[in-house]
């Protein structure tokens, strides 16, 4: 992708789409021209030790970072698409420094104030977006660690909200926290069959 010498470009991008629990987060990040971070990459496709190494330099050495976040209950209001793009505008809206231009991942934007790019699979392409996808998963894991002291029954630790088949089994037999996605199927159906008010810790 060409630069102009001017441009300055905010990467956009979110992690917890597919989850039946917790927030999504996004994260936009404004890379240093002059100091470019080795190692940037999808952070899917990064262990957890290189993505919290990676966290760690993005956070001192980024010219602009800033996080944004959609509740469970969001989610449940909105759809989970529409509550990715208000995670997204939260995150540019919190950057300290104005960019010219941003790039989201995927094939999608939301509209904002700035001109805007989807670009499909940009974590693996544009430093600026793999390194908000690092952040993004990086905050959002440790958030569901913090749940995971709220709610230790459900093993949040573990799956970090996501449908593994450990958490679809402590679900049915647990019922929904309020951190659940209520609109989310295997959650509907617990609650669809049970009596659980969504309280259990």
């Amino acid at each position: 992708m060409e630069r102009g010498a001017k441009d300055l470009i905010a990467g956009v991008d979110e992690v917890g789409l597919g989850p039946l629990a917790g927030p999504v987060v996004a994260a936009a990040v404004i890379l240093d021209p002059g100091d470019l971070i080795e190692g940037l990459a999808d952070s899917k496709k990064l262990a957890p030790r290189a993505r919290e190494r990676l966290a760690v330099e993005i956070f001192a050495r980024a010219k602009a970072f800033a996080v944004g976040r959609a509740s469970a209950l969001e989610v449940d209001i909105f759809n989970v698409l529409v509550a990715s793009h208000l995670a997204m505008r939260r995150a540019v809206q919190g950057l300290k420094t104005l960019p010219t231009q941003i790039l989201v991942d995927g094939n999608k934007a939301p509209d904002l104030s700035v001109p805007v790019r989807a670009i499909v699979k940009g974590d693996q392409t544009i430093p600026e977006i793999s390194a908000a996808s690092i952040i993004a998963k990086v905050v959002r894991d440790r958030e569901m660690e913090v749940l995971a002291d709220r709610y230790p029954s459900y093993q949040f630790s573990r799956h970090k909200g996501y449908p593994t088949p450990a958490h679809r089994k402590l679900l049915r037999q647990l019922g929904p926290t309020p951190i659940h996605r209520r609109s989310f199927g295997p959650v509907r159906k617990v609650m669809e069959q049970t009596s659980f008010v969504g309280d259990v810790g």
